[in-house]
């Protein structure tokens, strides 16, 4: 089967960048709320006890290094092959592959938790529903999705470089929350928290987290 053409732009286009972004970006860019938010899945996941933990698009590995500092099972999948191999390279101790969100290579119900960390604003708005079921299919009955995700009114964009210059061909969908949420709910999940965060720089896109559930199918 060839494969969506969106998909192969964010896998080259992420090779690309792959070095400067780990200079450019370590997890330490997300401040309190963003650490707040992992520490709370990291919570509600252990509680439960219900399986190990995906990073999905889990870049260099920086956030899911950060994952297993707070006691998670978790392993990460990137769509990139460079960046799962700095990933590899900068944390031998846990499990990276690549792979594609679309059609994630786990078993039904396998998973207590799924971070999908500023992974899905690259997926055409007509696929999101896609995605986000195999979200839903790969988790246990009340396991748990964070979801973190950049905001916008409909907006598509195609920036020709990024990261200093690097030429890119992945374009960027910026959805309302309400439409992000109400996506969530259809593929089977319960959104039981949400933080929106403003731009720290006062304009321009906003921020938000989703924590949802899983349904009882």
């Amino acid at each position: 089967m060839t494969e969506p053409a969106f998909l192969a732009a964010i896998s080259s286009s992420y090779d690309t960048v792959a070095d400067t972004y780990v200079e450019r970006f370590p997890p330490s860019r997300l401040g309190p709320l963003g650490h707040a938010m992992l520490r709370a899945f990291a919570e509600v996941v252990l509680a439960e006890s219900k399986g190990p933990v995906a990073d999905v698009g889990c870049g260099p590995g920086g956030l899911t290094a950060e994952l297993a500092g707070h006691g998670l099972d978790v392993s990460g999948i990137d769509l990139s092959p460079r960046m799962v191999e700095l990933a590899r390279a900068a944390h031998p101790e846990l499990a990276f592959s690549v792979g594609s969100m679309t059609a994630l290579d786990l078993p039904d119900g396998g998973l207590g938790g799924l971070v999908a960390h500023f992974s899905t604003h690259h997926t055409p708005p007509a696929h999101l529903p896609a995605v986000f079921a195999e979200f839903r299919r790969v988790l246990a009955p009340g396991g748990h999705l964070l979801l973190a995700t950049h905001l916008g009114q409909d907006e598509h964009l195609r920036p020709a470089e990024a990261y200093g210059g690097h030429p890119v061909s992945y374009e960027w969908y910026l959805l309302p929350g309400e439409r992000i949420a109400a996506l969530i709910d259809e593929a089977g999940l319960t959104v039981v928290a949400r933080l929106d965060e403003p731009n720290p720089k006062g304009a321009g896109r906003s921020f938000a987290y989703f924590l949802a559930k899983s349904k009882d199918p």
